[in-house]
């Protein structure tokens, strides 16, 4: 998702590699699981991992844990706010994630960012989202509790630059038609149509964004 601001507005001004150490540990209050409106986006490994440990599918996940919204101009799934306090549906009685062993990178980031420059990615802290006043310091690296992250991190930024260049090539074509076609494309190819559990999930998903960027080049 892009974020057209000022860094120094939410940000500590730095930017971190996954071996720094930040001020980002919290108590584990479930403040950020509520009122996040249509902001936790999800990409392809976080559906991966939810129907696999839910041993569901993704038109399941539809009913009431995830929603459809356009995000810069693309057809995307996020997490859904539902109830009165506009609360993640994965959020139990006791304010706690449900899902926390394998919840989504967003989830798993905050509250840090990604901040996006010459085809590469660094992570840095938002100082205005966590409500916890006094945040401890962690690893980033060990925060994520990403069992494979330098594969992890090398999806993202193939994920981000990969809908990014597609994302340009429509704005150029100026064709609401085309854009309905290939975000439906998008979202078959790489949310609906499973990638196998005893397949290897980076591997599986590189070769359809392979067979995509193929396709497109005809856009």
């Amino acid at each position: 998702m892009k974020r057209h601001v000022d860094m120094a507005d939410i940000s500590d001004g730095r930017l971190y590699d996954s071996n720094a150490m930040v001020k980002a540990g919290c108590s584990g209050c479930g403040s950020c699981c509520k009122g996040m409106g249509t902001s936790i986006v999800l990409d392809p490994l976080d559906i991966y991992r939810m129907t696999s440990h839910l041993q569901c599918s993704f038109e399941m996940l539809m009913t009431d844990k995830i929603e459809l919204n356009v995000v810069d101009g693309i057809i995307l799934p996020n997490l859904k706010m539902k109830g009165q306090n506009e609360s993640c549906g994965f959020l139990n009685d006791k304010n706690q994630c449900s899902i926390h062993p394998f919840r989504p990178g967003i989830c798993r980031l905050f509250p840090l960012g990604r901040y996006y420059e010459n085809n590469r990615f660094k992570y840095f802290l938002q100082v205005h989202e966590c409500k916890n006043e006094h945040p401890s310091k962690v690893k980033i690296k060990k925060w994520l509790e990403e069992p494979e992250l330098s594969r992890q991190e090398a999806f993202i930024r193939r994920w981000h630059y990969f809908l990014k260049n597609l994302q340009d090539r429509l704005d150029e074509k100026e064709d609401e038609s085309l854009r309905k076609q290939v975000s439906m494309y998008i979202l078959k190819k790489f949310y609906i149509d499973p990638i196998s559990t005893e397949d290897d999930f980076y591997n599986a998903v590189e070769g359809r964004i392979i067979e995509s960027e193929k396709m497109f080049g005809m856009l």
